[in-house]
């Protein structure tokens, strides 16, 4: 039974980063909004958590004394401060940044559970400007003459939602990605992962480190171990779904093969205790480069397929997505223009950011698998080049991140 109508010219569904900053960003501008999310939150989600410095630049450009005054406090974000590379001899390479250079509130990473960071961002979503509504599934969707009706229930039960404009911002499994028939999994562009909780693993560092491990038996594919607040540790297994495909690997059981028989990271799991269980999830990658917009539609997050194909990053670019996509909402309604042609940029600004890992992904992806995982594991051999390099551009980018904001060219 329906017990409610709702009209706004804009509905988000989906309150993850994605929809969050979406939200964000269209309150910034002064635009009013409906964004439903199926969840209460705190709510948990599958992920590596690790915050680069693409999420470090869109938390800046959300407030730019947001690290100083909330998150350097706040106990569910581990500040990181450089990456440990593993190399399969059991040699080690740490990259850690020189914090005499550094600003004191600058680190180029965190690692956030991603129950807290969500809730953390949902909670900046301005009650002024949007209406929230949590534990509120979308059922179906409709397009209409004036736009789109949304059928939803809660605990109230069903309730309708028509709008101009609907952003998709449900991850992978997007219910707006279904209703354009356009949920295909391309395995050349979307990898497959796991992660799993654990107190106690052995030699973490000092500093944080985010560590990568490149097993030489499985190409396309790298093991992590995240630090996380009072000894705990995310830790996961993520591989190419092209090649999972072809070698009918099952990446769970390489995942658990890697920590129990591997000689390098067997000793130091040895103590370690599980804190939860081992789960998995689907990363679709930007190399695809979906088409995310059309006629009184856009795509963000996930949903849109905007996962770093070079390291599985999605935080950071499904938080840069919003941003990009309220400044085309905020045309669109000064236009009150919502056809497909006023979104035709959406996708090159949605993917400008992403290009040089695009590019690099495509150009290795179809050579001999064997080659990816020896190309990397080689080229950290040498320390004084790669620790050079990391040094120099690592500042750059921290430079970019903290102080510079993200620029969008809707026309």
């Amino acid at each position: 039974m329906l017990t409610e109508k709702l009209q706004s010219v804009v509905c988000i569904i989906g309150a993850g980063p994605a929809g969050s900053s979406t939200s964000i960003f269209l309150s910034k501008l002064g635009i009013h909004h409906i964004i439903i999310d199926a969840a209460s939150f705190p709510r948990n989600k599958v992920c590596g958590d690790g915050l680069d410095m693409k999420s470090i630049r869109m938390l800046n450009q959300i407030d730019p004394n947001i690290f100083q005054n909330e998150i350097l406090s706040n106990p569910n974000f581990t500040p990181c401060n450089g990456v440990r590379l593993i190399h399969p001899s059991g040699k080690n390479r740490d990259y850690v940044i020189d914090r005499k250079l550094a600003k004191p509130h600058y680190h180029p990473f965190y690692v956030s559970k991603r129950m807290d960071f969500d809730h953390f961002l949902v909670k900046k979503i301005d009650k002024a400007y949007a209406n929230l509504l949590t534990e509120t599934k979308a059922k179906s969707i409709e397009k209409t003459t004036e736009g789109w009706k949304i059928i939803a229930e809660n605990r109230n039960g069903e309730l309708e939602i028509n709008c101009k404009l609907l952003v998709g911002a449900d991850g992978d499994h997007s219910l707006l990605l279904r209703h354009l028939g356009e949920r295909k999994i391309d395995r050349k562009h979307y990898a497959g992962s796991v992660r799993q909780y654990f107190k106690g693993v052995g030699d973490m560092h000092p500093d944080n480190l985010l560590e990568f491990y490149f097993p030489k038996k499985y190409p396309f594919s790298y093991f992590w171990i995240f630090p996380l607040p009072n000894g705990e540790a995310n830790v996961g297994y993520i591989m190419v779904s092209k090649y999972a495909s072809e070698k009918n690997y099952n990446i769970r059981k390489i995942f658990t093969e890697l920590i129990t028989t591997d000689p390098i990271l067997k000793q130091r799991f040895a103590n370690a205790t599980p804190t939860g269980e081992v789960e998995g999830w689907g990363l679709p990658l930007s190399s695809l480069q979906r088409k995310a917009y059309g006629d009184g539609w856009l795509l963000v997050g996930d949903a849109a397929s905007v996962v770093s194909p070079s390291n599985g990053e999605g935080i950071g670019n499904a938080m840069m997505s919003g941003c990009i996509a309220a400044e085309f909402i905020a045309k669109a309604i000064k236009l009150d223009n919502f056809e497909e042609g006023t979104f035709k940029n959406y996708q090159r600004e949605l993917y400008r950011p992403l290009k040089e890992e695009i590019d690099r992904y495509n150009k290795y992806i179809d050579k001999k698998p064997e080659w990816s995982n020896w190309l990397i594991n080689n080229l950290i051999m040498d320390n004084f080049v790669t620790q050079k390099l990391y040094k120099k551009f690592m500042q750059k980018w921290m430079e970019t991140a903290y102080e510079k904001r993200i620029k969008v060219i809707v026309d």
